[in-house]
């Protein structure tokens, strides 16, 4: 089998001449020391005249393929050994490299050898010109490839067996999630403490968050960069889907200006993006205010990008994340280490209208709007994802 991955190219004449117009090498005059330097080569080398016939082998060649100088000498390239090198393309490549100046580079060949066996070997060719008598010589190289082509196989094939792996290990912790939240669900439906049904509903909640961003994940392809517009819009979709209901009219939106992110990066946005909408829910809309909105915004430049989430909610203090307590909720903390994690600070903005979380990684653009709690919820574009008003559930 040969490949077709080669390069083939042609030099000028006096590139291939040595400085002050010397020839480069003399086999004539000088065949005791072009003989040594050929043998000094560790890859297998042929010098062949413009016929292709054997002018001189080195050391390696004889090594390597298991022959002696009298199976060489003088013969044809293409009646070599048992005739692996007759190669018709390979013969129209190599008979162009002294006439035409032509260089032949990464020529693939694979074939069965004797004693050897089947090796893969990559074939360099170029002309030496020598001006006193006008002989052209073809330098004819091998590279055997075998080893390192069998690891680089053996290498994709591991790598494919981890993603597998990771893809099924992705999968059973998806499925046991999602039992786990049942499993709590259900007694919350049938415990009779009114305080342990609520924090199994928390419990469920927080677990569902974790879900859902597991779903997202295995939504992308493994090691690609993960495009954060769409994946928070999926999240953020299944998290409303799951959030509202009749009697809370709550409308949840995305504004996402581009940005990607690796699938490590995105787990830490996604899982802080979860705590702070299900902390919007529960805690920002405890009046009978008509119209609740919570908006998700992601904005991004070369070295920085900001995650915020706002809502226009008249929520208590205590409801919302408490950075400048000593004795910080379960949320808080979750988003504190999250955060850390990206090497991103937090920072709550309050006021009558509303709240803001914002997660800030480098430094802020002086371009984004400032943090003033729900002024970031007049803002025109973005995604309506859900809005629960009178049950319905919308996306567009």
């Amino acid at each position: 089998m040969e490949a077709s991955n080669y390069r083939a190219r042609s030099l000028p004449r006096a590139a291939l001449a040595g400085p002050n117009s010397q020839p480069f090498i003399d086999l004539d005059e000088a065949h005791p020391l072009a003989q040594a330097i050929v043998d000094t080569i560790r890859d297998p080398l042929l010098v062949l005249d413009q016929n292709l016939r054997v002018v001189t082998a080195n050391r390696a060649f004889h090594q390597t393929f298991r022959m002696n100088r009298q199976d060489i000498q003088g013969r044809p390239l293409y009646g070599l050994g048992d005739g692996q090198w007759d190669i018709p393309k390979l013969r129209l490549l190599l008979e162009d490299v002294a006439p035409q100046h032509a260089v032949v580079e990464a020529y693939e060949v694979e074939r069965d050898f004797p004693i050897i066996g089947r090796r893969l070997m990559l074939l360099n060719a170029r002309e030496i010109f020598n001006r006193r008598n006008s002989r052209n010589l073809i330098l004819l190289t091998f590279e055997d490839v075998t080893d390192r082509r069998a690891a680089e196989c053996e290498i994709a094939e591991l790598l494919q067996q981890k993603e597998t792996l990771l893809q099924e290990m992705q999968h059973r912790v998806a499925n046991s999630l999602q039992i786990i939240a049942s499993i709590l669900l259900l007694k919350a439906r049938t415990v009779q403490s009114e305080e342990t049904r609520l924090h199994l509903r928390d419990a469920y909640q927080r677990v569902m968050s974790v879900a859902a961003v597991q779903q997202q994940l295995l939504a992308s392809n493994p090691g690609e960069p993960i495009e954060i517009g769409p994946y928070l819009s999926r999240l953020c979709e299944t998290l409303a889907a799951s959030m509202t209901d009749d009697s809370r009219p709550i409308s949840l939106k995305v504004q996402v200006e581009g940005g990607t992110a690796s699938s490590a990066e995105m787990a830490s946005i996604g899982l802080i993006a979860t705590e702070l909408v299900i902390n919007a829910f529960k805690h920002a809309f405890v009046d009978d205010r008509a119209a609740g909105l919570i908006v998700v915004a992601y904005k991004a430049t070369e070295t920085s990008w900001r995650l915020a989430v706002s809502d226009n909610g008249s929520g208590t203090l205590e409801g919302h994340l408490k950075l400048d307590k000593p004795s910080s909720g379960l949320g808080t903390m979750i988003v504190e280490a999250l955060a850390k994690q990206l090497d991103a600070r937090v920072e709550v903005v309050r006021n009558p209208k509303g709240t803001t979380a914002s997660i800030t990684h480098g430094t802020s653009d002086p371009a984004w709007p400032p943090l003033t709690g729900s002024t970031s919820l007049t803002g025109s574009g973005g995604r309506w994802l859900a809005k629960s008003n009178g049950g319905s559930v919308a996306a567009a």
